[in-house]
């Protein structure tokens, strides 16, 4: 028994919220209490917000529901502070939560510091508020044909380029991006991909860096003026100072630090998932994806529930095993990878693939509603040969 020992985690979104929920699963009728943080009530679809910029509507999913019949306390607010040496949380300032466990899942967000104006002239994803400012002046810009630039070829730039351009096909879309968009994936894969972006009549600006973001337009390396009544800004990722800020060892991007069992490296009490931590595997550090997240969060759920049991703890093991990318609401690619997230031989397209994207986005609620009755896993690949040598 664990009677009163606490687990408070930090950040709701796709992995704070499952290693919330697996965590009261797991550790059922041991009397541990679990507290989950977060600034909103609000559960945001990060895999779908993109099409709240689009123009669309949502289902507003809110956090209490999620968790009802879990025994898991909500608490709405934002984490300012931590004291690791105290195990304390500060809550909006004010409010002091004492932990014998923590679990770090703040996550990321689209950085617009980076580039003299982004942080004023430009939208970004970050939240459902922000989406739905930049759906609001689409709405206007697309009546009188007006001219919309999204910066950024990543998979995010590519599905908000692609998911405007089919909502409001009188918008002139460009696509501003240094590298070329849909460059990890194989070359039939990416082929379709710019057919797509053809078909759809989104403009490409390829090998172009952005120096400035103006009020109308956006400002290239070479010089040129790109035209551009809003702009959307997708690429540049930063993490919470809050862990750093607060002496827990840090990278140089402010993830945590974690060993094989994604523990602090200063701080073993301190479990960090998602994009929150510095995860390094045999084949290199994966990068903040849902679809590395959500096994992190399973992993460490179960590890705390182990650790409390008195029980010993494998490595962490992952592997890729698709990239997903949604090109409006009628088509879709799926580049199928290697555990390192290259390029394999297979690929999928059209409807197959939309039907395939539509069930990517859609499981981790249906994850979540079925993880407080079972051991649902999330993880397809642990990662083959080579994390399985360094596992044992």
């Amino acid at each position: 028994m664990n009677n009163g020992h606490r687990i408070v985690v930090l950040g709701a979104g796709y992995t704070g919220m499952f290693s919330a929920i697996r965590l009261a699963h797991r550790t059922r009728r041991t009397g541990v209490k679990i507290t989950l943080v977060n600034p909103s009530s609000r559960f945001v679809e990060r895999l779908r917000t993109h099409q709240i910029a689009a123009g669309q509507e949502l289902a507003d999913h809110q956090i209490p529901g999620l968790l009802a019949g879990t025994g898991v306390t909500f608490v709405q607010g934002a984490a300012t502070a931590i004291d690791p040496e105290a195990r304390q949380i500060t809550v909006d300032g004010a409010e002091t939560l004492e932990y014998d466990t923590l679990v770090y899942a703040l996550g990321s967000s689209t950085d617009t510091s980076k580039v003299p104006g982004a942080d004023i002239h430009t939208f970004t994803l970050n939240n459902p508020e922000i989406a739905g400012r930049f759906a609001e002046q689409l709405t206007e810009i697309a009546k009188v044909g007006g001219t919309v630039s999204v910066c950024g070829g990543g998979l995010t730039g590519i599905e908000a380029a692609t998911e405007i351009a089919e909502s409001h096909p009188s918008l002139n879309v460009t696509l501003i991006s240094l590298d070329e968009p849909g460059g990890m994936m194989g070359a039939k894969a990416r082929a379709y991909l710019y057919r797509a972006l053809d078909h759809l009549g989104v403009t490409l600006e390829t090998g172009a860096r952005v120096t400035k973001v103006l009020s109308d337009a956006v400002e290239l390396a070479d010089g040129r003026l790109v035209h551009s009544d809003a702009c959307l800004w997708t690429t540049g990722v930063k993490v919470s100072p809050l862990a750093a800020d607060a002496g827990i060892a840090t990278d140089d991007r402010g993830l945590i630090l974690v060993d094989a069992t994604l523990r602090s490296v200063s701080h073993p009490e301190i479990h960090a998932v998602g994009d929150a931590a510095a995860v390094r595997l045999s084949w290199g550090q994966i990068h903040g994806t849902c679809q590395s997240g959500l096994p992190t969060a399973q992993y460490t759920a179960d590890t705390i529930a182990r650790l409390l049991r008195g029980k010993a703890v494998k490595p962490f093991r992952f592997g890729y095993f698709h990239q997903p990318v949604s090109l409006g609401r009628r088509d879709a690619v799926i580049q199928f990878t290697r555990a390192d997230d290259t390029p394999g031989r297979w690929y999928l397209t059209g409807r197959a693939a939309v039907a395939y994207k539509e069930m990517v986005s859609g499981s981790p609620l249906k994850t979540y509603r079925l993880s407080k009755h079972l051991n649902v896993t999330t993880i397809v690949s642990k990662g083959g040969r080579a994390t399985r040598k360094l596992a044992a």
